[in-house]
């Protein structure tokens, strides 16, 4: 497949969805092609390249993790240790959490610990700190290794870990590790060092449909391990080609052993009715698609959006980021499967939702809590629909704009045991999910991109 077929379908699929800018990068039969698209901002114009930086929002956790990965190759951390081995501090709702979770119930998402919460923790050295000391406020959801449920926080408390093992801040850490012995020239987390190069800002609609340049680019320094890093297309493929690889530099170095790579690659927990995977593997999501391994992390912020498919028995990988809500996530999704196709031969189909159940969707219907946000399904007699929003009370509360919302979008009923759905519809097509019953068949919850949501009474 040519590079002019990829950039056609790039720009087609960009214009289709409205989106001001994107960079896209694969890497197939040991070859790098990239087709960008449109300019970093709506308001000051430059060209997207393949040097643009974006944020990355949640794929930067692979980076935390494979940072860990390193100090647990040197001997330096244990995954199986309790997470107050390295942070003796830590405080949790409940003393039995706090004192039993472990470095890997962190890195695959059975920590217990809610999503995550709204903190500005400052822009200074100790950010990460002053964020593990709210940690008593988040909600917890279950005792560790019962259940996955993604959390933001987490990752954050990983941020942690790995400065009080370095006695580096996270980020110089993370670069010594990491950045400078792979080469990667444009990933970068301070302000200071994004400004002075070429990045994008997230576009979101306003009142009027018009995009607009969102105000908040990202989120505080506290946020940094679990969603701050902002990265390119070329240096994402540079690192997608280091997963693939042996643990190795272009010139040899060794960065990790490869065995310790492999592990990151292989299922840890399984996740039920999600789209994002079949399970955890150490930080990264596991899917089967036609029948082929896929390891993959999405990430998004404040109207920015990135997507990182490899599929490591076929020598492949995809990048795609974009710069505008709520289509940045169906256009990078769109990318991925074609290039999933036309690449690979593998095609990747959404499951088809069966005839509307009046019954169950009276049992569904209500309004889920999770964390800072919130989840309501609603229905009308002849289907159901769900939104998602940060807790009013919350925005209300904030000093600086917060990404926008989901509207109500359609969501249908799959086959199988009866309780999982997919949204088929909007800026979230595609998702799946299910709901969860107490032990009298009461739904108590949903889980939407592996995040669990509680019923509120």
């Amino acid at each position: 497949m040519s590079q002019n077929t990829l950039a056609e379908f790039v720009e087609a699929t960009a214009t289709k969805f409205g989106i001001p800018g994107v960079a896209v990068g694969v890497w197939v039969n040991g070859q790098e092609m990239y087709a960008c698209y449109g300019v970093t901002s709506v308001d000051n114009p430059l060209p997207v390249d393949r040097d643009t930086m974006f944020v990355l929002g949640s794929v930067t956790k692979t980076f935390t993790a494979t940072a860990l990965m390193c100090l647990v190759a040197q001997g330096r951390v244990d995954l199986d240790a309790p997470v107050r081995r390295y942070v003796p501090e830590l405080r949790l709702a409940e003393e039995q959490t706090a004192a039993s979770i472990t470095v890997m119930n962190l890195l695959n998402h059975t920590g217990g610990l809610g999503l995550g919460f709204i903190a500005d923790t400052g822009e200074g050295d100790d950010a990460l700190a002053r964020y593990v000391a709210q940690l008593p406020e988040l909600e917890l959801i279950g005792p560790p290794g019962a259940r996955a449920s993604y959390s933001q926080a987490g990752f954050n408390l990983i941020g942690r870990i790995i400065e009080k093992v370095t006695g580096l801040t996270y980020e110089r850490a993370v670069a010594s590790l990491l950045f400078e012995p792979l080469g990667l020239e444009h990933s970068f987390y301070p302000a200071s060092d994004v400004l002075s190069r070429r990045f994008a800002v997230g576009h979101n609609p306003g009142e009027d449909g018009a995009l607009a340049v969102a105000r908040l680019r990202k989120r505080w320094r506290g946020d940094n391990p679990g969603g701050g890093l902002e990265s390119s297309a070329a240096d994402l493929l540079r690192w997608a080609r280091f997963h693939l690889g042996d643990g190795r530099t272009e010139s040899g170095e060794e960065v990790m052993p490869a065995e310790m790579l492999q592990r990151m690659k292989e299922p840890t927990v399984e996740l039920r009715g999600s789209s994002l995977g079949d399970a955890f593997g150490i930080a990264w999501f596991l899917r089967d698609v036609d029948g082929v391994r896929t390891v993959g992390h999405g990430g998004s912020t404040n109207g920015q959006f990135a997507e990182l498919l490899l599929v490591p028995e076929r020598d492949f990988a995809v990048v795609s980021l974009s710069n505008a809500g709520p289509n940045g996530i169906p256009f990078n999704q769109a990318v991925v499967q074609w290039a999933l196709e036309h690449h690979v031969g593998v095609v990747d189909r959404d499951p088809q939702p069966i005839p509307h159940d009046a019954a169950w969707a009276r049992e569904v219907v209500g309004d889920y809590d999770m964390d800072s946000m919130y989840v309501t399904i609603a229905g009308d007699g002849t289907g159901l629909t769900l939104e998602v929003d940060i807790k009013p009370e919350i925005r209300a509360a904030a000093v600086t704009e917060l990404p926008p919302g989901y509207a109500p979008a359609a969501i249908g009923r799959l086959p199988g045991d009866g309780d999982e759905y997919i949204i088929t519809e909007g800026g979230m097509k595609g998702q799946r999910g299910f709901f969860t019953r107490d032990e009298h068949g009461v739904v108590v919850g949903v889980d939407l991109a592996g995040r669990v949501a509680t019923r509120v009474a």
